[in-house]
């Protein structure tokens, strides 16, 4: 069953049930069918078809979920965009993608105003030359069921990559793969047609879309959406909408954490908080468990182009193994640790990370290339993180594999660097990596920004305490902030370009 036809399906089934509520707004399943349905025949009548590109450009709203459920019921693909991406990086993604229309919110429109691309464009709010306005197409579309019979296998989305080492890669996906994740996080995580889902999180990304709200779709269940995070927003809104499942990156839990009304709030109907994109460290388990009064914090890892799918950890596990991506893959997925030879590591050896389910990618949009270097045989996904397992068999991840370093034929994992500057007083930010040493191969290089000036020599005696001596930065530098992409990761690459050419 395609997205478009379980979107009916719940049309038909909890017609008057509530689907999305945000920005004001309180729509059914009967009421979110029919606008996709009208959206769906104006974007045919425009020419929009099976094989299409349509972008979203769009924040958390009720409107995003009929253009991404209209785009999929005429055959095309959906490809929804960061809103904090601009110039440059949105002409590259919609020519990338070949995009044959885009559908904008006003909240965000000034970034994409001038583009010239796609022959359709749509926004929100007023009409403006060269865009029509979402309502009027809404209300000007045919008033007729729109049928989809694509099957499982066809092509459904495109997210594009952070692109932190260089351009972003499109991951291409089928209807198959997306409702392989969503119906894995509904059944680990005990989604029914009664849960309230918080969606607070970008939904041009994975987790958020794929595992949220396709899973909402998947069960029933209510999709509560914000068009953005603030910890205000978040009591505020699970005080008010009795939400009962959350998915945030670790800042936000520990920004929330520190809230001065946390411990006022009503949390009771939350059932279910889960994290992921960066493990939370034991402190900051037990800060967040105490403030937010649960021990039902869930970690969950995996990466775009498995679905997303990975390992979780629950969390009676956090009590000992705070930090760990847990011990087990979750529901369809295969998780190994394996050499450079693809070759399953002894335990406590490094090695990478590689899954295998069937949530997993078709393969990058254009790039037959990098398709292939991602997977080895059987269809094993390298992930590019390393890790080890433990003694009780718990998976740590140690760093990335493309920011290794090796010094003189040793390795060393910048991420261990990293965690130790940080506790520096002062230092906001950092990024560890290595630049080219004629002797060594390569040497440690640490960059860094900070409230007032750092002593490199006072920063370099801190580290000689906490690290091997191979392991502590030969060179410092310090700078007002750090490159960091459209999700916020910081931009190693672009600090390795500069050491190059400086």
């Amino acid at each position: 069953m395609n997205s478009s036809e379980m979107l009916a399906l719940n049309g038909r089934k909890y017609a008057d049930g509530e689907a999305v509520v945000g920005m004001g707004r309180r729509v059914t399943w009967k009421e979110l069918d029919r606008e996709t349905d009208r959206l769906a025949g104006a974007l045919k009548e425009r020419g929009i078809g099976e094989g299409d590109k349509v972008a979203l450009f769009m924040p958390n709203v009720p409107e995003f979920v009929t253009a991404y459920f209209a785009v999929q019921r005429v055959g095309a693909i959906v490809v929804p965009l960061n809103v904090k991406l601009a110039g440059a990086e949105l002409e590259y993604i919609l020519s990338d993608a070949d995009a044959a229309g885009i559908i904008a919110h006003e909240l965000v429109f000034g970034a994409v105003r001038g583009i010239t691309g796609p022959k359709v464009k749509i926004k929100t709010g007023e009409p403006e030359a060269g865009w029509e306005s979402f309502a009027d197409v809404l209300a000007g579309g045919p008033d007729e069921p729109v049928a989809c019979d694509l099957p499982d296998e066809a092509e459904s989305t495109i997210l594009y990559t952070s692109g932190t080492t260089g351009k972003p890669k499109g991951v291409l996906f089928s209807y198959k793969n997306i409702h392989t994740v969503s119906s894995m996080i509904c059944t680990e995580f005990e989604m029914k047609p009664e849960s309230r889902l918080l969606i607070m999180m970008p939904l041009s990304h994975s987790a958020p879309l794929h595992l949220f709200l396709m899973a909402g779709v998947t069960v029933g269940a209510t999709l509560v959406l914000t068009p953005t995070f603030t910890p205000d927003l978040l009591l505020d809104t699970v005080e008010k909408e009795r939400t009962t499942h959350f998915f945030g990156a670790p800042v936000a839990y520990l920004l929330t954490a520190g809230h001065p009304g946390i411990g006022e709030a009503d949390l009771s109907s939350m059932k279910w908080w889960i994290y992921g994109s960066a493990p939370l460290s034991a402190p900051e388990v037990r800060k967040v468990q105490q403030a937010f009064r649960t021990d039902n914090l869930v970690c969950v890892y995996g990466l775009t182009e498995a679905g997303p799918s990975g390992t979780l950890m629950l969390g009676p596990e956090h009590a000992e193994k705070a930090g760990s991506i847990g011990r087990r893959a979750a529901l369809y997925t295969e998780i190994r640790i394996v050499d450079d030879e693809g070759k399953d590591v002894k335990d406590g050896a490094v090695g990478e990370i590689v899954l295998r389910g069937e949530g997993t990618m078709i393969g990058y949009h254009n790039n037959d290339e990098a398709t292939a270097g991602t997977f080895l045989e059987d269809g094993w996904l390298k992930t590019g993180d390393l890790a080890k397992f433990d003694e009780d068999g718990y998976i740590w991840v140690v760093d990335r594999k493309k920011d290794l370093i090796i010094s003189g034929g040793v390795n060393i994992y910048p991420k261990e660097i990293e965690e130790a500057i940080l506790v520096f007083p002062g230092i906001r930010e950092t990024a560890v990596f290595g630049v080219p040493h004629p002797e060594w191969g390569e040497t440690v290089k640490a960059v860094y920004a900070a409230e007032g000036e750092i002593d490199p020599e006072a920063l370099k005696a801190h580290l000689a305490k906490r690290l091997a001596s191979y392991k502590v930065p030969r060179l410092f530098e310090q700078l007002d902030e750090l490159p960091r992409n459209a999700s916020g990761k910081i931009l190693k690459q672009v600090l390795k370009e500069r050491v190059e050419t400086t």
